[in-house]
């Protein structure tokens, strides 16, 4: 396949591409708007006004016709203009009154949308995200969300608007002149027929141009998240033209939408303005005949250039409203998502004070991405109160996923896992995780200052509490020498600290939760050999009279470990101390002379590059 091939960007159609197109999904709408009931009557009471403003205007014009231009009606002219006057400024005021309340209603309720959104996805189960681009959800959150904003605070308002004057001039269309009317209404079917297909094609092809641009975005935001990687493998060109090949689908898409909007609207104003002219025609052979007044053809012709206009401003909106339907389609598959993992209705408290014992009872798992491949498979551990035991074992062996099923980031497949005593899916999730303190190897760091970054492990800390987990986490000693300390912000991802620096960070954070049990995924990884030796002093202070579980793929790190269990394909195959293990010459001993090679190695090859140095000084 070509680079540039926007093939790469195609999924399987979602199952909600498939359903029949509606306005159905604005319905997800109503509970966000029904909050503000009182803006929302204030704004249709000021709606009422300004189209019943507008509808008196033919009154006086008829009269004014009929009646106003004699000799003696002066008096008569200047009482209907001064009306006209009045009639100006209610309408002013009910349209500038409008105006606000919608726009406002419209900001609310597109605020309340992204938060609402926002929170279920980050309550949703870490299987969800297995299979979703964080790209298209931001995607999600900021486009779909505008285009909301949009309609709700600009389309329905004019729609609304529209409407009521349309059904108020239509009413009055009708005891102006029945006849003229009849002929209006036999036009209806040939106008409104078309619009109906016409705003099918439209949201069909708008969800199209919505999805395309979204997956442009989640590539845009894979991508610049990882610029080092790209240019450190010279890929711009690359993801260039796979870039540009995606926003030129997604604007050809937008063109097609275009297009049929452009056509709806065409179709819609030529054949309501048409039945106008017709209508007009007729009615100034009636006038001609005497069996209708000037005054009164006026009349019915105003109403039916409201009507006319009021109908063609809704078939206008009505692509945008599609738009939003489209929009809210997406939005409404976020909310009506379920996370995979919930707190029961009636959570079993976990005992206190905390003990910090963790079970694992039988536990079979495979991921939802592989269920043929089992990562544990009639996995059994017992770790007592405050024990530290490392788990070592081959690339694949089930290690990180003890992590993710103690976290209760997916359930097990068959098993029970329990902490202190309670199975896991008795408890609430988040009673679960706040027992637990994380040392990924893998740093997140989030844009802000390390002091934010720090207090992330307890955010209710006191300054005080957050130095004093630096200080233990050996951060104070690259913090003092920043121009800011605490406050220096780390830009995104951390991208201006070192490895080591965004490590001890993590470290600082876990001392801060300060759990009773501790995660620790190879915790020094990235440290160099001085500062391993700090924070490897602090870990034991911290790790003292908890429950520790220890991730290690430098088995040096582990040495001191209570007991050390040996993973192999999501089965335990060996347990016991260094000393044991070493003696039992099984995998264990194996993966230890590897290593132990290996750091004999690195090592002789540093002394002999130090000796190089030396002489050549």
């Amino acid at each position: 396949m070509r680079a540039e091939d926007p093939a790469i960007f195609a999924d399987d159609a979602p199952a909600s591409r498939r359903r029949r197109r509606s306005l159905a999904p604005l319905r997800m709408l109503l509970p966000f708007v029904a909050r503000y009931r009182g803006t929302v009557v204030l704004a249709l009471i000021a709606l009422v006004i300004a189209a019943g403003a507008t509808l008196a205007v033919p009154q006086a014009v008829r009269r004014m016709i009929d009646y106003g231009f004699t000799s003696d009606s002066s008096l008569m002219v200047n009482q209907y203009f001064a009306m006209l006057v009045v009639i100006a400024l209610l309408l002013a005021a009910a349209s500038a009154a409008r105006y606000y309340l919608v726009t406002w209603l419209g900001e609310r309720v597109v605020a309340d949308v992204r938060t609402a959104v926002f929170d279920r996805i980050i309550g949703l189960s870490a299987d969800y995200f297995d299979r979703a681009r964080s790209g298209e959800l931001v995607s999600r959150l900021t486009a779909d969300a505008t285009q909301i904003k949009a309609t709700v605070g600009s389309s329905v308002s004019v729609a609304l608007r529209n409407l009521v004057l349309g059904v108020g001039a239509a009413t009055l269309m009708v005891v102006t002149s029945p006849r003229l009317s009849a002929l209006v209404l036999l036009a209806i079917p040939v106008i409104v027929l078309p619009l109906v297909g016409f705003g099918r094609a439209v949201r069909r092809r708008q969800r199209a141009a919505q999805d395309t641009l979204a997956e442009a975005s989640a590539f845009a935001a894979e991508n610049i998240g990882g610029i080092r990687i790209l240019q450190a493998f010279t890929n711009e060109p690359f993801a260039s033209r796979r870039f540009r090949a995606a926003v030129e689908d997604a604007f050809q898409a937008a063109c097609v939408s275009a297009a049929a909007r452009a056509a709806l609207t065409f179709v819609a104003l030529f054949l309501i303005f048409g039945s106008v002219v017709a209508v007009l025609w007729y009615g100034a052979n009636e006038v001609l005949a005497g069996r209708m007044t000037p005054g009164t053809l006026g009349q019915f012709v105003l109403y039916a250039v409201f009507a006319a206009g009021a109908l063609g401003q809704i078939s206008e909106v009505w692509g945008e409203v599609q738009q939003a339907a489209g929009a809210a389609e997406r939005l409404a598959e976020l909310l009506d998502e379920q996370p995979a993992i919930a707190a029961p209705a009636a959570p079993v408290p976990l005992p206190e004070p905390a003990r910090g014992a963790v079970a694992f009872e039988n536990v079979t798992f495979s991921y939802p991405a592989r269920p043929a491949e089992p990562a544990l498979a009639d996995f059994n551990l017992q770790v007592e109160p405050g024990e530290t035991v490392a788990v070592v074992g081959p690339s694949g062996a089930g290690k990180s996923t003890l992590f993710h099923l103690l976290l209760r980031a997916y359930d097990p497949q068959a098993g029970t896992i329990r902490i202190d005593g309670i199975a896991l899916p008795d408890a609430d999730p988040r009673a679960i995780r706040q027992r637990i303190a994380v040392v990924p190897q893998d740093t997140l760091i989030f844009t802000g200052t390390i002091a934010e970054n720090i207090r992330y492990g307890r955010p209710e800390a006191s300054d005080d509490e957050v130095r004093a987990a630096a200080a233990a986490a050996r951060v104070a000693e690259f913090v003092t020498a920043m121009p800011d300390g605490y406050l220096t912000r780390v830009g995104e991802r951390g991208v201006t600290l070192s490895g080591g620096q965004r490590q001890r960070i993590a470290i600082a954070r876990a001392i801060l939760r300060d759990a009773p049990i501790l995660l620790l995924d190879e915790a020094t990884s990235s440290l160099d050999a001085e500062s391993e030796t700090l924070v490897q002093q602090a870990l034991e202070g911290l790790m003292r009279g908890r429950t520790t579980l220890v991730i290690a793929h430098r088995l040096s790190t582990i040495l001191s470990a209570d007991r050390i269990v040996v993973l192999d394909r999501g089965r335990i195959v060996e347990q016991g101390t260094h000393r044991s293990l070493t003696a039992e010459d099984g995998l264990y001993a194996r993966l230890a002379r590897l290593q132990f090679e290996v750091d004999a190695e690195l090592r002789a090859g540093h002394r002999a590059a130090v000796g190089r140095g030396a002489a050549g000084g």
